[in-house]
């Protein structure tokens, strides 16, 4: 019996092991090309791209602890890919710490790309490209090198015991008020994430001590990142501050942030045309140094429970909205659940890194190969998403995991990997009854914060601000 070309070319793709199916879509992402300007030692017995598979497939394994992981990873990198190089879990540690620095700003590029590439309909949000930013912390393992690096340094101060008298040893000294300062019990990373909000993807992030500070880390990645035109960094209420706005305001991009009491602003100050929403951010200390107020719009809707107010310095609302900036904002909490993912669904709430380089390169990767396992299904998933359907991030890892199980087997007709990813969505229906137990804990109903105070502009501060734009114009 003759089978016909289109048969046989059928045949011959349903022929194929899964093991050689995933080998394919990570070879989309990941090619040889992409590296050519990167450089290794002499004595590397590895390529760059081998390397990045190792180190994904490293993350993607079901083993519980690294070294066993880092085994896993090599053997079924020799399966896949019939390449081989790198031997020991050693050094794959060794080349990721030495050459993830040149690597990954590459990987990055190729990512938005291809994120472009696969869903343009979605890759904006009218005029923009919504980038929401939020930080968040993961426990690391309590040696004394991570406590080192990640704790923040205990002062050491020396009390003076200052004797007033015979019976200066029981007097009971006068507490004073400190600053209330708490300190996780262990060492924790502190991450960063950028998240696309249009395709529910990560973009970029930053990692650092517990103690960091997730504005200067926004800050460092506007200032490293070549952000495309039109870029909307959307936070919460705790990206605010006149010299954070500015900052970002000078680099040329826009931001939407929610605030708060905490927020003071002034109104009909007259520095440009006034309408309804128009406020100036403009602190006494900016003022006695002379500096010239913020522009920006205030902005109010209703989120089912309580009053929302955002600021943005786009101060045309054609290009942005009032109904647009509500749809951003409410499309915002998406992040808290991509951190969720990371940290439950993926397993890293705690990384099991024993040194700081490690904890660190464990935690880049562990980034990486979320964000690959993700783009990898929403590819198959773009043509076919339901309104409310969205990927399942669980679903993805456990048919990558059991790829991995057993590459060599040959999926059933209809189970094919890009099949698999393609129904790898979370449920749609219309549920009969309350998921959640009855008993179940419920969330803590804690107090909203009230409306930002805006102020009528005096007279004095319209005089300096004239004064200002003078001496900037005779500049």
């Amino acid at each position: 019996m003759r089978i016909s070309g289109k048969d046989a070319a059928s045949t011959e793709k349903q022929s194929t092991t899964q093991g050689d199916q995933l080998a394919t879509a990570i070879r989309w992402i990941i090619n040889d090309q992409m590296f050519a300007n990167v450089h290794v030692h002499g004595n590397a017995k590895w390529v760059p791209a081998h390397l990045v598979r190792v180190a994904i497939l490293w993350v993607w394994s079901s083993q519980p602890l690294l070294v066993e992981s880092g085994k896993d990873a090599i053997k079924k990198a020799k399966i896949l890919f019939g390449t081989d190089g790198i031997g020991s879990y050693q050094t794959l540690i060794n080349a990721l710490k030495k050459y993830t620095e040149q690597i990954l700003p590459l990987i990055i590029h190729r990512m938005h790309h291809l994120m472009e590439k696969t869903d343009e309909a979605n890759f904006r949000i009218g005029l923009w490209l919504v980038l929401a930013v939020d930080g968040s912390r993961l426990d690391a393992s309590r040696t004394s090198a991570n406590e080192k690096r990640f704790c923040k340094p205990k002062k050491n101060k020396k009390s003076k015991k200052k004797k007033r008298g015979r019976h200066a040893k029981n007097r009971t000294p006068v507490s004073k008020k400190k600053h209330y300062n708490p300190q996780p019990v262990g060492p924790q990373v502190w991450l960063t994430l950028l998240w696309h909000v249009g395709l529910r993807l990560p973009w970029a992030w930053k990692i650092g001590p517990s103690y960091s500070s997730e504005r200067a880390h926004l800050l460092e990645m506007l200032t490293a990142l070549n952000l495309p035109q039109n870029t909307l960094i959307c936070g919460d209420a705790g990206f605010v501050g006149y010299d954070f706005w500015n900052t970002i305001h000078n680099q040329g991009h826009h931001f939407l942030v929610r605030v708060g009491s905490n927020c003071n602003f002034l109104k009909e100050l007259g520095r440009v045309r006034e309408r309804d929403g128009i406020v100036y951010c403009w602190p006494k200390e900016k003022q006695q140094r002379k500096q010239p107020p913020l522009v920006l719009r205030l902005l109010r809707f209703h989120d089912g429970r309580g009053e929302i107010y955002l600021v943005t310095n786009e101060l045309n609302s054609r290009k942005l909205s009032n109904s647009s900036a509500s749809a951003i904002y409410r499309k915002r909490w998406g992040i808290e659940v991509q951190f969720r993912s990371l940290k439950q669904t993926y397993g890293r709430s705690k990384l099991l890194g024993r040194t700081p380089d490690v904890v660190e390169q464990e935690l880049t990767w562990s980034l990486v190969g979320l964000w690959m396992a993700q783009l990898l299904a929403m590819r198959e998933q773009t043509d076919r998403l339901e309104p409310d359907a969205q990927t399942s991030v669980a679903m993805v890892l456990r048919i990558l995991q059991e790829i991995l199980h057993c590459p060599n087997e040959t999926p059933v007709r209809g189970e094919s990997f890009r099949s698999q990813m393609a129904n790898a969505l979370t449920d749609t229906y219309d549920r009969q009854s309350k998921k959640k137990s009855r008993n179940y804990p419920r969330r803590k109903e804690e107090p909203r914060t009230g409306p930002p105070k805006v102020e009528r502009a005096t007279a004095g501060q319209k005089k300096l601000d004239k004064a200002i734009m003078a001496l900037a114009n005779a500049v």
